[in-house]
């Protein structure tokens, strides 16, 4: 029906849908009037469609959604593209629960641009998620994950893994007590995630119980991935002081894996540092003002002496201890009078590593973790990584992974939109996504008004003009071969465009063989 249609039927008299009265409301601007459109087909997210043509030209959408294991014996159940459609929908909104699925529900503008007969309620969505046992869950989205990345990986890569804390604020299965510094004896989850660190994108991720934290239940995951991947492995595993342990050095030195791993400061470690400090042949002070000196080390419970660098940074001034006084007052000290003049402040550290890599960029490679962190924040916070809770952890990991791989897609979306750098999702939401759509059918044909509010039009212009530029390169390549993979061959568009901006990730050469 056209909206000029619409609007007729909905004034003629006698039909029951007379239009009310404007309601008058005095704001600080002056007098409004205020007449309620609930039929009007409206959308805050109007640049929707042009993330919907993406995922029409690559057939990521579609190939998610035929390979998934949901099946429905009743009629009346809603197609399982709607529910899909429903859960990234929210995840691209930016939602944490199922309950703000409720604000999607009039969004018609949004269900026609992905295909969609209508946007299902929260209970339809947990309900169909909770239809999915473990098995089937992870047949179907871990290789949907692999497939977002495969080809990506052709170049150099780093792979970054990290287990992040998810509270709990229930019974749900799996919420136990245990290691979580921001809230402590609050039971949680543990999100265990394998990311590409010099892309910024998910490989898989793992939701454990609140006591499964350490490493050790990550052992069998990393050791699987690295077998999926083959020949596109990593040229170096990195990760924090919980995966410093034999159980992962195991794991990677069975596979001749590359590592590069941070160890907790326990005795042995200490009592190593201390030996290292009276040698004179540390390293000259890189640009962050560290050196670096190695050594062999074989801590108890090892089974092989490995090397190890030991990093160490000069503090200068400004040192504050914070403590609380029993276990209440919060109390602050100032390093004065106890710091003698001319007495030195280091801040160290020590890495575990097999690659033969010159001392001077172990310490750089290491601290270039530190954007991997950010990746593993921004899943977390910005989202719904941390979210969508249910009372069965099955239903928690189906979310979690699909999270992850909305979350690629994105990525991908956003570095055709601007290759020359990354777009963060606090950004990117509301420049790419937020615009009212308003839809009016006439003659077969739909006609989508934006308006855009962001205060950077000239630049989204741009940017939707690069996203075009990459589908029209797929679309060309399609018609010449019927049977081609449609996203790789946009993600090796993508790749060579952004390979000069971000380049591989800074491994030095190895050193050369001696003796």
């Amino acid at each position: 029906m056209g909206e000029a249609r619409r609007k007729a039927l909905a004034a003629r008299p006698g039909t029951g849908q007379e239009p009310a009265e404007p309601q008058i409301v005095d704001t600080l601007g002056g007098r409004m009037h205020v007449r309620w459109d609930e039929g009007a087909a409206a959308t805050p997210h109007g640049q929707l469609v042009f993330f919907a043509e993406f995922l029409a030209a690559t057939g990521v959408f579609e190939r998610w959604v035929s390979n998934c294991p949901l099946s429905y014996r009743s009629g009346n159940a809603p197609d399982k593209r709607d529910v899909l459609g429903t859960l990234m929908l929210g995840l691209l909104a930016g939602h944490r629960r199922y309950a703000h699925i409720t604000a999607l529900r009039g969004d018609a503008v949004a269900a026609q641009a992905l295909g969609m007969a209508k946007v299902v309620s929260e209970d339809a969505l947990r309900r169909a998620l909770e239809r999915m046992d473990e098995a089937a869950s992870a047949a179907w989205m871990r290789p949907s994950l692999m497939h977002s990345v495969h080809e990506a990986l052709q170049r150099p890569w780093v792979l970054d893994m990290d287990a992040s804390v998810k509270p709990l604020y229930g019974r749900q299965e799996g919420a136990e007590i245990g290691y979580n510094p921001t809230k402590p004896k609050r039971p949680s989850h543990v999100l265990h995630t394998f990311l590409v660190s010099n892309l910024r994108l998910v490989l898989d991720v793992q939701v454990s119980s609140g006591k499964q934290h350490t490493s050790v239940h990550a052992k069998a995951a990393l050791g699987q991935l690295l077998d999926e991947l083959g020949e596109r492995r990593p040229a170096l595993v990195r990760g924090d002081s919980g995966y410093g342990n034999e159980g992962i050095l195991l794991t990677l030195e069975s596979r001749r894996q590359p590592y590069l791993l941070r160890l907790r400061q326990t005795k042995n470690v200490q009592r190593l540092v201390a030996q290292q400090f009276s040698r004179q042949d540390w390293s000259r002070p890189d640009n962050q003002g560290c050196q670096m000196v190695e050594a062999q080390l074989k801590l108890d419970g090892w089974s092989a002496m490995r090397r190890v660098v030991v990093v160490r940074q000069r503090v200068r001034g400004g040192i504050a201890r914070e403590r609380r006084i029993d276990g209440k007052q919060l109390r602050l000290d100032f390093a004065g009078p106890s710091v003698q003049e001319g007495d030195k402040l280091w801040e160290y550290a020590v890495l575990v590593t097999d690659v033969a890599y010159p001392l001077e960029s172990i310490g750089q490679l290491y601290r270039d973790r530190a954007d991997a962190e950010n990746a593993f924040d921004e899943l977390k916070n910005h989202w719904g990584l941390g979210g969508f809770t249910t009372q069965d952890m099955n239903r928690c990991q189906t979310v979690a992974r699909a999270c992850a791989l909305v979350y690629n897609w994105w990525s991908w979306y956003c570095r055709a939109a601007h290759p020359e750098g990354r777009m963060e999702a606090i950004t990117s939401r509301p420049l790419l996504l937020a615009a009212v759509g308003k839809a009016a059918n006439h003659a077969n044909q739909t006609m989508l008004y934006l308006t855009p509010l962001h205060g950077r039009v000239d630049v989204l212009r741009k940017l939707i003009a690069n996203i075009g530029a990459a589908l029209q390169h797929v679309k060309a390549a399609a018609e010449q071969f019927k049977d081609m993979d449609r996203w790789a061959c946009l993600l090796r568009y993508i790749s060579n465009r952004i390979a000069p901006v971000i380049g591989p990730p800074r491994l030095p050469q190895a050193l050369p063989a001696t003796g």
